[in-house]
């Protein structure tokens, strides 16, 4: 794949002028006309170059370099401005800025400083590629290297050698599980297994005798007694998946769990001390559900000692190749496929998708294409098996059959729109100023798309926007 630079400026005739200044180069380029576009990009298309203006309405370009950074600190940015002065330059290269280049400026000098700056980028990244070999967390098959997975990871190991409890939030499929099992092997109680319970998989009835377990004659078939999981965790950890989902009348049980470190057994006056820690998992908003009476809020206070929040596949940028070739050598092994590699254009498609699945999706697409191939390459057909349009994932053959073509063509065009403006959104921060010009919409009709697609949060008007 070429390496992809990314060119800023609020004036188009500037980044027209940019491009073709660097088309020598091999690269390919993106192109951006705002600070909040350009960060959109910075997700999307992981640049090893990014080359911006300073002066740009909304988030100029120093802003711009501060959230790269805290992004990816593997991309180079050279920052561009016809107002240059030296404090300005000091400014940017102690914020992180590969280059400050002040107007005007010799255009051969602007392809060799771009040509260092890619140079910078694929070392640094090709280093990052070779440590992720070396890290504490892979023997877990645990793969990322990114920064806001290695922040992750940082904080893994501080909370593992503490007794916290923790809440680990994060979209279905990012990888929650893994993260407490992480969890448990760093601490002290290692040596005993953790307890996995998944509390939206069981009725009410059966989770609280799997839980607390019961004596003989508490109910209708019991017949003997029987340890619950708790009892089963003493001197280990519990990882409470789906936490969310817990009936109402076992949160408060499990309120006391966590307060008094003693649970009662179905059917018996007797109270057992326990020695646990509790590790729970959601990806649902637990403070909507308080909100709508579905959670107690004592409950999420006493669990949320420590949040540790797993970022969503399309926000680990360069972890997406590292899980698909950590994919590809363990099904290629387990089909007797050795050898098979991935073609550059497979690498692009692979980059290019939203991954609303995340971790699992992108594995599950993996293993298919595997499965299905026939030659030494994975190829962008291979992998579009996968149903990467969530029109083709929610609207096959058989739920179709019950709608007419315009109610199916409606709700597909619904869940476009809302999916856009939710992206929207966040790349803005919630600014709906920035999102109406990003959007080439009237503030008010954004407004009016927001209130009908029940994002009413940010349809008032914008406090921050003068």
């Amino acid at each position: 794949m070429q390496p992809k630079v990314l060119l800023v400026d609020d004036e188009p005739q500037m980044v027209r002028l940019l491009e073709r200044l660097l088309s020598p180069l091999e690269v390919s380029f993106e192109r951006a006309y705002s600070g909040e576009e350009a960060l959109e990009k910075v997700y999307r298309f992981l640049p090893e170059v990014v080359v911006a203006d300073i002066k740009m309405p909304g988030m100029d370009g120093l802003e711009l370099l501060r959230r790269i950074r805290e992004r990816d600190n593997t991309i180079s940015v050279i920052l561009i401005t016809g107002y240059g002065t030296i404090e300005m330059a000091v400014q940017a290269i102690k914020e992180g800025a590969y280059d400050f280049l002040p107007k005007p400026f010799e255009k051969d000098h602007l392809r060799h400083l771009v040509k260092r700056a890619l140079e910078r980028s694929l070392l640094l990244r090709e280093n990052l590629f070779l440590k992720a070999q070396e890290k504490w967390w892979e023997p877990l098959g645990i793969v990322g290297e990114s920064p806001v997975f290695r922040e992750l990871m940082r904080l893994v190991e501080r909370v593992a050698r503490t007794d916290a409890t923790v809440l680990i939030l994060g979209e279905s499929g990012t990888g929650k599980e893994l993260i407490a099992r992480a969890i448990h092997h760093l601490s002290e109680r290692s040596s005993r297994k953790m307890v996995t319970v998944n509390c939206a998989a069981l009725p009410e009835s059966i989770l609280e005798a799997e839980l607390f377990g019961y004596v003989k004659g508490a109910f209708t078939g019991a017949e003997r007694n029987k340890e619950g999981l708790f009892s089963q965790a003493h001197g280990s950890t519990i990882f409470l998946d789906e936490i969310g989902d817990m009936p109402s009348s076992l949160q408060v049980k499990l309120l006391r769990v966590l307060q008094e470190k003693e649970i009662r057994p179905l059917g018996s006056t007797q109270v057992l001390k326990v020695d646990v820690r509790v590790i729970a998992s959601t990806n649902q908003d637990l403070e909507a559900k308080i909100a709508a009476g579905e959670f107690r809020e004592d409950l999420y206070y006493r669990l949320n000692e420590v949040i540790l929040r797993v970022p969503p596949l399309r926000e680990r940028g360069e972890d997406i190749l590292l899980l698909a070739q950590h994919f590809l050598r363990e099904y290629a092994h387990q089909y007797g496929k050795e050898g098979l590699n991935f073609s550059p254009s497979a690498l692009e498609f692979l980059l290019e998708q939203p991954w609303k699945g995340n971790v699992r999706e992108l594995k599950n697409t993996i293993k298919r294409a595997v499965l299905l191939t026939s030659g030494s390459q994975i190829t962008p057909e291979d992998l579009k098996g996968a149903p990467f349009s969530s029109y083709r994932e929610e609207t096959n053959a058989s739920s179709l059959g019950f709608k007419t073509y315009h109610q199916a063509k409606r709700e597909a065009l619904d869940r476009f729109a809302r999916e856009y403006l939710e992206r929207l959104l966040r790349s803005t921060q919630g600014n709906i100023s920035q999102a109406a010009r990003l959007a080439g919409l009237k503030r008010q009709s954004l407004q009016r798309m927001l209130r009908r697609y029940g994002l009413q949060e940010f349809s008032e008007e914008d406090p921050t926007v003068s």
